[in-house]
């Protein structure tokens, strides 16, 4: 990779990275609740709820799951490039920027198979198994087309402590983080001692390091080709458990939020 493209890939992730303070600050408003009044249900201070909302301090894993809580507001939806609006649900997909949308079928013929589309699911037909408002409808389904996130293109987080996070879906699927996660050496979700929680169940392996896992009083320590599962509902703390960068892949599962 050229210096020039290394600099540019930095600036595209930087851009996903500027609009997280902003998201929280506007679902805070859309809620309707102060800052004091977010800060005391997320059990965090009221300096660190608006130093996160002006950019001024980036969140640890616990304290970004404990605000999310209180805003109907899922981890996924802070991936999203700032500025980016969803388009309103029209009953029909729009062709993606740069590509031409499939001719309309002549009666008594077969409709041409639609392009593969990149589009948020939020802005897919029904007939294609859209998502309304962040919630799947009674009547639909999953899109068949594969949706492709390129991996120089996925949306990142970086938390506090030395903690990254990479979406690994192409848009916000609810109910759903699906990332790959890096822990730094020293990197922890929450401080020693204290644990974290909050609603659905995670599921994580390991590519490369080691990572420890606390659930409750126990813990375990798992490395390469390694896999746990626990309820996120159980108080919980991940850190790294070595030398070098902890990496993996994790999901949570967790029920979906309620609308806006």
């Amino acid at each position: 990779m050229q210096p020039s493209q290394a600099v540019g890939d930095q600036a595209d992730r930087a851009n996903v990275l500027a609009g997280i303070g902003g998201r929280l600050r506007a679902a805070r408003t859309e809620v309707g609740i102060s800052a004091r009044e977010l800060a005391r249900k997320a059990g965090v201070s009221v300096s660190l709820v608006s130093q996160i909302e002006n950019g001024k301090a980036r969140p640890s894993v616990a304290s970004l799951y404990a605000l999310v809580q209180h805003l109907n507001l899922t981890v996924d939806e802070l991936f999203d490039p700032p500025g980016e609006e969803t388009a309103p649900d029209t009953g029909e997909a729009a062709a993606p920027a740069g590509e031409t949308a499939a001719p309309a079928a002549e009666v008594g013929e077969e409709p041409p198979p639609a392009p593969v589309s990149r589009l948020p699911l939020s802005t897919l037909s029904s007939a294609g198994g859209a998502l309304v408002h962040g919630e799947f409808t009674a009547s639909q389904k999953l899109i068949s087309a594969p949706l492709v996130q390129l991996g120089e293109t996925r949306g990142m987080l970086k938390l506090e402590g030395g903690i990254t996070w990479e979406r690994l879906t192409p848009c916000d699927i609810p109910g759903v983080d699906f990332l790959k996660i890096t822990y730094d050496p020293g990197a922890s979700s929450c401080p020693d001692g204290r644990r974290q929680t909050h609603p659905g169940h995670e599921f994580g392996y390991v590519l490369s390091g080691r990572l420890g896992v606390t659930v409750g009083f126990d813990t375990s320590e798992i490395g390469p080709g390694d896999s746990v599962y626990f309820d996120s509902t159980t108080p919980h703390r991940l850190f790294n458990a070595g030398d070098e960068p902890a990496v993996g892949v994790w999901m949570v599962h967790a029920p979906f939020a309620e609308p806006r």
